[in-house]
């Protein structure tokens, strides 16, 4: 080692060089660099091996209880368990360790079957073979086993093995084609590039002499992005440096198309590749009514705690009498009263801690989990929701947001592809003001009853005629469409017209397609991109061809991309199309305001416009141009921030040649789903990249501005005019002048208003409104709540030229807004998918933009009126289903415990179980869970068809109106009632006892021998009946099902019952319960009793119910009440035919 190669270690190592420390070195084929250029310095790189398992053989166990005991529900189980297990209390630790072991039990043989299935699939992948080159040759291995720096061969129509930097490939200019559908959903053939001075090494011996190494960024989840370059050493003299970027990089799950084979290196593998990162980290969100689920917990901890409390206070009160104490014939007399009298009553404590424990109803989190994952599936299964022409029914990613559909108070959409179809047809084309409008064209494909072309004003002239030709031929040039002659789709070859193969276009833009489409229509046909020359076909059907020098792509901050071009005379083009707000600042002559002013004319009538400009370049000034690309692109640290500053530099002093229209159809429905969300209450806003005449032509069009609508502005153009502060003023007094001081009905728009105002802001605009107020300014206090104030008294907001950080922004300022409103974000596209992570809850449409926005989001959908359904129907099925569930569970675990905190006052506080351990443990397990399931299942309040015709029925559930603290604590308190019904009832019932002839006490009123578990069984029964029925009371929708589950638990009860008590079983110890369900049911007046308390038990629901539907109806009950009255008129009406046709059948006998 030379003193060249020291120094260069100790630079890197001891200066803290950041590209050292940010990058990985790897070695390709795991060679070494020539003697005397790098130091080797091996690094060690995971395998390839995929791990989307959880768990394993050995840590399953320990890791799922730790996950499970995580859960305040799980864990305090755990400890009241082992409480019982501890110190004596009075129940068996079996009636909290069966539940909790049932529980804990059956979630861990979900999550390991789910794992189960995960290692199958990992193991189907890690073992499949791949192509390694070593030694010359070509060998097989399993794709576990693939390190980083190994040469790996891929054949068409494999799926590359990891991330992958392309050496060559079967074709001369080194391209090849991939479809990344697994990945984003595209499945339009991309085309990659190999590396220009490896891509002639085309066999396994040639690519085994390649010396070179790759330097690049860590591994990161953005799929579109790669930062990298190669060394390649050539004769061993200094190493060649080229540029690595993402048109280099194979994905892992990527497959190979339309190339035989290729070579590439693996640059990343196993987890660290960028499919592994991107379904990693994806933050949990939590609805509303887990939320208040855990409130409600908290409130019943504390319940639980004073009831011991209470109890072991007034026992010790009630012992202080001496003929009180602990009886004598008690063998722990002695041994208590020797203990400190602060241990006894904590001892006391934690005792009446297990015996009233059952209030918390661990088995409720089961059931919700179980009612979330099986209640899904109505949303896969709607057919209403399938889309026939894409095959595909709605994806449900997570199901813990079911009930958060019925909540929705906030839509934020995207446009295009959204609201839009995204399908993209050629309206019209400006040439310095001379208008073009070819024929119909929508992607590719020529609309019916299409005539020939129409040409208006077309005469401009000689230099004119120039103009025109390079405008189109800057179309045919500045784009990355693909060309295929013809393509086979259900076996149907597209691209053929009139019997003769013509091209076919393919882009991953749908407003590439239809321009070039245009172009071609126009006279001017893009043929193909060969040996970097692309070839144009013009009027005269003669062949022009251009070298492609240069791609500056598109990015949604510069919004235009450019090409850089030779003609066959030598000249030097910069072609660069991009939005009107991004071209006409740089353009330093041309017709701009002819143009200028078609563009607004084109974007008041919704399409959307784009500009085209050029410049020439000399020789010099290209390789100017060269020198800073090629400096930016080897570059390893912020290189898209080199790159665009670049691109700012060379992008400017531009000639305008004109601008295109594009036409993006609304989306079916689109309008009717908008005004059904704004009459259930939901405010729209629309979030868009778009200009903004364009963009609120296409609000108009959907209904979400009515012809009536004030617009109100907050744009670029108006504050340039008057400062920002004093247009937020002037808008905020507008709004509040009609509402004086009040605001809508708190932050949703519920109040059912009238749709007053609409808010238009830009992207720049929001930027200054969300910059933090410095000190020192003006008197206005913060933009943010002044514009916050604005939007609360607007019925739809548009906010264009977003970038889609902007659009998390937005969705974030009115999620954190005092009103905590819950919100939903819909798009289809990858620039959504920030907004869409943002939201409570996230919608993806399966569009045309890929499916990153679908994989990103909770849910799927296909077309954006499928969101009506979605919210109105299904979200307000799931939130009342499982707010019964929740409500009930609470309610039905309070008549349980009641009676028995009751019952410590007549038993001396001696922590007596009132009930039998086999009911404590079964109650909530067998006899009341089953019922509860089925209704959060199954229950329809409203008939589906209803809720659809009427969208305001959707305010009735809005702001979690089901689990507000009012309705919990009527609930509670009725759980109350009727554990005092079901205790005293039965107390009295056993009021006046006598002696039998055999020495058993019994009951004169009902002839029952009295007894503990007598007493205790009677409540319980009439308990278990009251909690049924109560249930099968607020059921609107009965089935068969319904009536097999709730009759049938009832059935269980009186069976097990009957076997419980009615046999000896030689398992148990002691048998306190022989004989006595069925002496109990051998009593007349017993039957009545239970019956009688039933009715007690559940009259005051019924009378609360009727009282309410009568004086203070809702919306639900009106139409539930209209509903019955119909069918009691149907009933009646066929009743009084039915005796007509009798009496009538009786004359004429």
């Amino acid at each position: 080692m030379d003193f060249s190669t020291i120094r260069n270690l100790v630079t890197r190592c001891c200066t803290g060089e950041e590209s050292w420390v940010d990058s990985r070195t790897v070695y390709i084929g795991h060679k070494e660099p020539p003697p005397g250029t790098e130091a080797y310095i091996p690094q060690r790189f995971p395998d390839n091996r995929i791990v989307s398992s959880k768990y394993t053989f050995w840590n399953f166990i320990p890791k799922n209880l730790f996950e499970q005991f995580r859960r305040i529900a799980n864990f305090y189980f755990l400890i009241i368990f082992l409480v019982q297990l501890i110190i004596d209390t009075p129940t068996s630790p079996t009636t909290s360790g069966l539940p909790l072991f049932f529980v804990i039990t059956v979630t861990a043989i979900k999550q390991g079957y789910e794992d189960w299935i995960r290692h199958k699939a990992d193991n189907a992948i890690n073992q499949c073979p791949v192509h390694v080159i070593q030694h010359g040759e070509v060998i097989r291995k399993q794709s576990q086993k693939l390190r980083v720096g190994d040469i790996v061969q891929v054949k068409e129509d494999e799926t590359f093995p990891c991330d992958l930097i392309l050496l060559s490939t079967c074709r001369e200019d080194g391209t090849c084609f991939v479809t990344t559908a697994s990945l984003d959903g595209e499945s339009s053939h991309k085309t990659y590039y190999a590396v220009q001075d490896t891509k002639a090494f085309n066999t396994a011996e040639e690519v085994d002499t390649l010396h070179a190494i790759i330097e690049c960024e860590q591994p990161q989840p953005d799929l579109y992005k790669f930062v990298g370059r190669i060394n390649i050493y050539l004769d061993r003299d200094e190493p060649i440096a080229r540029p690595l970027g993402s048109e280099n990089l194979l994905l892992r799950g990527a497959t190979l198309k339309n190339t035989e084979c290729i070579y590439a290196v693996a640059i990343y593998t196993g987890m660290e590749t960028k499919m592994a990162l991107n379904y990693q980290s994806k933050s949990q969100k939590r609805s509303a009514v887990e939320k208040s689920m855990n409130a409600y917990l908290i409130v019943y901890l504390c319940i639980l705690i004073s009831k011991a409390l209470i109890n072991t206070v007034l026992k010790y009160a009630w012992q202080a009498d001496l003929n009180r104490d602990e009886p004598w014939y008690n063998q722990k007399t002695e041994t208590e009263r020797q203990r400190h009298v602060l241990i006894r009553a904590f001892t006391d404590f934690l005792a009446f801690m297990v015996l009233f424990n059952y209030i918390i109803p661990v088995s409720m989190y089961v059931t919700v989990e179980m009612q979330k994952f099986l209640g899904s599936y109505f949303i896969l299964w709607d057919d209403d929701m399938f889309d026939e022409e894409l095959g595909e029914r709605p994806l449900v990613n997570t199901s813990d947001l079911n009930e958060e559909l019925g909540q929705v108070e906030y839509v934020f959409t995207d446009k295009t592809g959204t609201l839009t179809e995204n399908n993209m047809e050629l309206r019209e084309c400006c040439v310095d003001g001379h208008v073009y409008v070819p024929h119909a064209i929508c992607n590719g494909q020529v609309l019916p009853g299409a005539a020939g072309m129409d040409m208006i004003d077309s005469s401009p002239g000689v230099d004119g005629k120039e103009r025109e030709e390079l405008f189109f031929r800057a179309l045919c040039l500045c784009h990355t469409v693909q060309v295929k002659e013809e393509e086979t789709v259900d076996g149907i070859k597209k691209g053929i017209h009139q019997g003769k193969s013509t091209s076919f276009y393919i882009s991953s833009s749908p407003d590439e397609v239809a321009l070039v489409e245009g172009m071609k229509r126009l006279g001017f046909t893009y043929m193909r991109l060969k040996d970097s020359h692309m070839e144009i076909l013009n009027r005269e059907d003669e062949m022009e061809r251009f070298e492609l020098l240069e791609v500056l792509n598109f990015d949604s901050v510069r919004r235009r991309m450019s090409v850089i071009v030779r003609s066959n005379t030598g000249e030097y083009y910069l072609f660069c199309k991009g939005a009107d707000s991004s071209i006409f600042p740089r353009v330093v002559s041309g017709k701009v305001e002819q143009v200028r002013a078609r563009v607004e004319h084109n974007a008041v009538e919704g399409l959307r416009t784009l500009c085209v400009a050029y410049k020439k370049l000399t020789h010099i000034e290209y390789e100017e141009v060269c020198r800073l690309l090629t400096s930016a692109k080897l570059a390893l640290q912020e290189r898209d921030k080199k790159l665009s500053e670049a691109y700012d530099v060379i992008e400017k002093d531009f000639i305008l040649l004109g601008a295109t229209a594009v036409e993006d159809r609304l989306q079916d429905k689109a309008a009717d789903t908008i005004e059904s969300l704004h009459k259930a209450g939901i405010k729209v806003w629309v979030l868009t990249g778009d200009k903004m005449e364009t963009a609120a032509a296409t609000c108009y069009a959907s209904k979400l501005f009515h012809r009536n609508t004030q617009i109100l502005e907050l744009t670029t153009k108006r504050t340039e005019e008057q400062n920002l502060h004093d247009v937020l003023f002037d808008l905020s007094r507008t709004v509040l002048r009609q509402h004086g001081n009040m605001t809508r009905d708190t932050f949703s728009g519920l109040s059912g208003d009238c749709q007053d105002y609409g808010l238009i802001i830009d992207g720049a605009t929001l930027s200054a409104v969300l910059k933090p107020t410095q000190e020192g300014t003006s008197s206005g206090g913060n933009y943010k709540e002044i514009f916050l104030e604005i939007c609360r008294n607007c019925s739809a907001v548009l906010c264009c030229r977003m970038a889609p950080l902007q659009k998390a922004q937005i969705v974030k300022m009115i999620k954190t807004s005092k009103e905590h409103p819950i919100t939903l974000a819909i798009g289809d596209g990858a620039n959504d998918v920030s907004m869409i992570l943002e939201a409570h809850v996230g919608i993806g449409i399966m569009g045309k933009e890929g499916r990153q926005a679908a994989r990103n989001s909770d849910y799927a959908i296909t077309k954006f009126k499928h969101l009506k359904k979605m919210l109105l129907v299904h979200g307000h099925y799931y939130y009342i289903r499982i707010a019964e569930l929740v409500q009930y569970f609470f309610y039905k675990n309070v008549c349980f415990i009641f009676p028995q905190f009751l019952y410590q006052f007549f038993c001396g506080f001696s922590q007596q179980p009132l009930y039998d351990t086999a009911y404590l443990t079964l109650y909530n397990i067998s006899f009341t869970s089953l019922p509860i399931l089925l209704y959060s299942l199954m229950e329809q309040h409203i008939n589906m068809d209803i809720l659809k015709r009427d969208p305001s029925l959707y305010r009735d559930i809005a702001k979690n109106s089901l689990l507000r603290w009012p309705i919990f604590v009527y609930w509670t308190f009725l759980g109350v009632f009727d554990a005092m019904v079901f205790f005293f009832g039965a107390f009295f019932l056993f009021d006046n006892t006598t002696f039998t002839s055999n020495g058993q006490l019994m009951a004169t009123n009902t002839q029952m021998m009295f007894g503990n578990w007598t007493f205790g069984t009677l409540v319980f029964t009439v308990l278990v009946f009251t909690v049924t029925l109560k249930l099968a009371l607020d059921t609107h929708y009965w089935t068969w099902i319904n009536h097999f589950v709730i009759w049938g638990s009832l059935l269980f009860y009186v069976i097990f019952s009957l076997l419980w008590g009615g046999i000896i079983w030689p398992f148990l110890n002691y048998q306190r319960m022989y004989y006595v369900f069925m002496q109990m049911l051998s009593s007349g007046p017993a039957w009545l009793s239970i019956i009688l308390l039933i009715i007690v038990s559940l009259l005051p629901d019924v009378v609360k119910k009727v009282l309410c539907r009568a004086l203070w109806p809702t919306t639900t009950e009106r139409i539930q009440r209209m509903r019955a009255d119909k069918i009691f008129e149907r009933v009646e009406t066929h009743s009084q035919d039915s005796l007509l046709d009798g009496v009538q059948n009786t004359s004429e006998a």
